[in-house]
């Protein structure tokens, strides 16, 4: 019987429901995204394209302790011969990919994105000659794109350049793929000559491995596995694909902790915007439920009705929120790919687990607020609950303070710890960015008796200078204030999470900036998109008139055993142009000396790693090779862009390029149009080379910058953008519901301005309220931030922000209360005040 009246209930108040269906529906869409977010990271998996065509692929293990390589690990070729011999192969195709790019006739790249090959690697797409014949030494065979786009046939000569030098070849077949829209054009070498092209010293960077006929692919994968054991790791399925991204496998932690912080995050707005707005919704009906008790209807049947109401919304908001929120999740992928946190050719993955736990996260928010609001409606007295429906003045429990205080007390707690625990560094946003969320829930389940204080406090002033619209906005303020405290929560959250955040990650771009203005003094830099320059091309650079200083800039990453296996940046320069373009304030030591087997690093992490200069710092490169490299120099450093220097010439062939892509240049009297004309005129008979500004080259490198930029301002729009929906929702349901109370005003003889009057200083009372609260809340975040970030209180950024927020959050208020009510006030007052109308 209780469900039964729990779904007529919902019929005859589809309009009283809306609000609150669209809270449980946007929020699991927001979990369910974050969700898949969290499972893309830990899957990680990628189709196959040049390696289509066998089922079992083996490359090297792309990590190191408990980190992920970002440059690839080759395999020892001796591996063909043992994979071979597992029972069951049939064969064994080894590949080697290294950058190469054709240019036309006039010297222009064709394809920059086209890489080379070994022609024995053909058949793992599989390659197939279309005409010519297979290349021998000084020849390839082209992809037949590649030649049409060239205008090249067999028999041409082509140049293509390869290691920063562009070779002369002749085309002697052209190839077709299996699958073309998969593939990305290809030049194939002799076998041998593909070798000494990439420099790979005879490895390889995968196998492929085809089985003999009859043979079960799974059990041939694990036959191979244990075959190999640490030395490779075998790929099947959509992993395959994962052999042709070496360093994807970095990205991985980066994903998964990002959709884990802000899936947290949207977990815990969502239930406070879920709760806040059935909480209300429940507040409007307490007559509703005083007429239930008075006609006999037990506490236990009152709950069961209200649970069965939010079950039963809540099933449906979940159902209709999957395919959204699948949306959303690729949305917000797609804009971490697009800013280089991850690869384009991850697949995005949201399954059963992710969708679960978003409905979880929907269906308990919504079933624990009903229980939490619908408690004392069900509890009270039906005498007594009659008496206090018309006015709600009792809201503090002690569940609620209980409540408060928990959230209040981690947020004070998330403060104090960023402020005096944490380091500068990319882990800091982690304790200070959840302190504004937690200290707005806080001060929101607080808002009643916050909201009613602060209105008494403003009231009499208000009054003078509103007349009777300020008259009754401060009444109903004060004698409706927990009615009131309903509309200020949700924008607290709202102005809190925006102000925290936004200025949280604007400090970290002005400082950033600062520190990669200070810390880059070279004014130009070439950068290469074919794939590094050869040794020669950093003489030519200092051979031009103008140039004070150049040195190669190699950007990767690696660890320190010192350490405990922590991952580091990694910097290669050259010794003889490193005082002249890269900022070494305090130096220490003899830079000069940054040769062969040497290092240099900050005073910050020679004290950390324990090594002073004359000791060896053992570590790894990103390609998991192992180095005890010799302290030459320290330097003071900055926080905000730490890193190892070493050695270009020994940095670069543990990359997956093998070469330099920068060179960064100092002019002999600043900023040189010459000298910038001087430089664009190499860039022009270098291919693939471009010319930009110093500074703006390095900012390129901060990999970690990038992805807290793309990461914050993407995913907290998102939940920013939930918050103000809520907003919207709460507004406009309260207003609507004081229809009747409207009709009543002007039956008494108020006027229509007057009653919009009365709605917009009330509107005014809710913003102040809720911009006090929310500032607090932000300042949680921003202080502490601020204090480690930049040594002060006050936060770097615009200005203008905190008012656009402030200004935006009135927008909602006005929008969502005048809007509804001067439509609503269409109705004539006799039919507005009548109950229910």
């Amino acid at each position: 019987m209780t469900w039964v009246l729990a779904l007529r209930t919902l019929r005859f108040r589809r309009a009283a429901f809306a609000a609150t269906f669209v809270a449980m529906f946007l929020g699991a869409a927001i979990v369910m995204a974050c969700g898949g977010l969290l499972e893309t990271g830990v899957r990680m998996v990628a189709p196959p394209h040049r390696l289509a065509g066998t089922p079992i692929v083996l490359a090297g293990q792309q990590t190191y302790g408990s980190g992920a390589l970002s440059e690839r690990r080759r395999l020892d070729a001796g591996l063909v011969q043992e994979v071979g011999a597992v029972p069951g192969v049939g064969a064994v195709i080894g590949d080697l990919s290294f950058p190469a790019t054709l240019l036309d006739p006039a010297g222009r790249a064709v394809d920059s994105g086209t890489g080379g090959h070994g022609w024995g690697s053909a058949g793992l797409a599989p390659f197939t000659l279309t005409e010519g014949a297979a290349p021998r030494a000084g020849q390839l065979v082209l992809d037949g794109r590649l030649a049409a786009e060239a205008r090249v046939s067999v028999g041409s000569g082509v140049r293509v350049v390869v290691r920063g030098t562009a070779r002369a070849f002749t085309v002697s077949g052209l190839a077709r793929p299996e699958r073309p829209s998969d593939l990305r054009p290809g030049l194939f070498f002799a076998d041998g000559e593909a070798q000494q092209l990439a420099g790979a010293d005879g490895k390889l960077d995968a196998l492929g491995v085809v089985p003999k006929d009859g043979a079960d692919v799974a059990e041939l994968a694990r036959a191979v596995r244990r075959a190999v054991g640490d030395r490779a790791e075998v790929l099947t399925g959509e992993r395959r694909g994962l052999a042709e991204l070496p360093g994807v496998l970095a990205g991985r932690e980066t994903v998964t902790i990002l959709a884990a912080i802000f899936g947290s995050w949207a977990v815990l707005i969502v239930m406070f915007g879920v709760a806040s707005t059935l909480g209300l919704s429940l507040q409007q009906r307490a007559r509703e439920m005083a007429l239930l008790r008075a006609i006999g209807a037990t506490s236990r049947q009152v709950r069961r009705m209200i649970v069965g109401e939010t079950a039963v919304l809540a099933v449906l908001a979940t159902v209709w929120a999957v395919a959204p929120g699948f949306a959303v999740g690729r949305l917000l992928f797609g804009q971490l790919a697009e800013h280089g946190v991850v690869s384009e050719e991850i697949v995005f993955r949201q399954g059963w687990i992710p969708v679960s736990v978003g409905a979880f996260a929907a269906v308990a928010a919504a079933v624990g607020a009903a229980l939490f609001a619908g408690r004392r409606a069900a509890r009270t007295e039906p005498v007594a609950a009659l008496a206090e429906s018309a006015v709600q003045s009792r809201w503090l429990t002690a569940s609620r303070l209980v409540l408060a205080l928990f959230f209040l007390a981690n947020g004070v707690t998330l403060a104090a710890v960023t402020a005096t625990v944490m380091a500068d560094g990319p882990t800091l946003a982690s304790t200070a960015g959840p302190a504004s969320v937690l200290f707005a829930i806080g001060l929101a389940l607080l808002a009643p008796g916050i909201t009613r204080a602060v209105v008494r406090a403003v009231g009499r002033p208000v009054r003078a200078l509103t007349g009777l619209s300020g008259y009754l906005a401060v009444r109903n303020a004060t004698t409706q204030h927990v009615r009131t405290a309903g509309a200020v929560a949700p924008i607290v959250l709202l102005v809190g999470i925006a102000t925290g955040t936004l200025y949280m990650q604007s400090t970290e771009d002005a400082v950033s900036a600062r520190s990669r203005a200070h810390g880059v003094l070279a004014e130009f830099a070439l950068d290469s998109s074919t794939g590094g320059f050869a040794p020669g091309a950093l003489g030519a650079v200092r051979a031009l008139p103008g140039v004070a200083g150049a040195s190669e800039l190699v950007a990767s990453s690696g660890f320190v055993d010192a350490a405990g296996g922590e991952a580091v940046e990694l910097r290669g320069v050259s010794a003889e142009g490193v005082r002249q373009t890269v900022a070494l304030d305090g130096l220490s030591g003899e830079i000069g000396e940054l040769r062969g087997g040497t290092v240099a690093l900050s005073e910050r992490q020679a004290a950390s790693f324990g090594v002073r200069i004359g000791d060896t710092l053992p570590m790894h490169f990103g390609d998991g090779a192992a180095a005890a490299p010799k302290v030459v120099a320290t330097y003071a450093g900055s926080p905000q862009e730490e890193y190892l220097l070493l050695p270009a010439d020994v940095l670069a062939p543990h990359t997956t390029a093998g070469l330099p892509t920068r060179i960064l240049v100092r002019a002999a009297d600043g900023p040189d149009d010459q000298l910038r004309t001087r430089l664009d005129e190499l860039a022009a008979v270098t291919p693939g080379t471009t010319v930009v500004d110093g500074p703006t080259s390095a900012g390129a490198d901060s990999r970690i910058q990038q992805i807290l930029v793309s990461s914050n301002y993407t995913i907290v729009a998102m939940i920013v953008g939930y918050a103000a929906i809520t907003v919207v929702n709460s507004l406009v349901a309260v207003t609507r519901r004081r229809q009747g109370e409207f009709g009543l005003q002007r039956l008494t003889g108020a006027t229509r301005a007057q009653v919009l009057g009365m709605l917009g200083v009330e509107g005014l009372l809710v913003a102040l309220v809720a911009t006090v609260l929310g500032t607090l809340a932000a300042a949680a975040t921003i202080v502490p931030y601020s204090l480690v970030k930049a040594d002060s209180v006050l936060p770097r950024g615009p200005v203008g922000l905190y008012p656009a927020i402030v200004g935006g959050a009135l927008v909602l208020i006005f929008g969502a209360t005048l809007l509804p009510s001067w439509r609503g006030m269409r109705t004539p007052p006799v039919e507005a005040a009548r109950p229910g109308g």
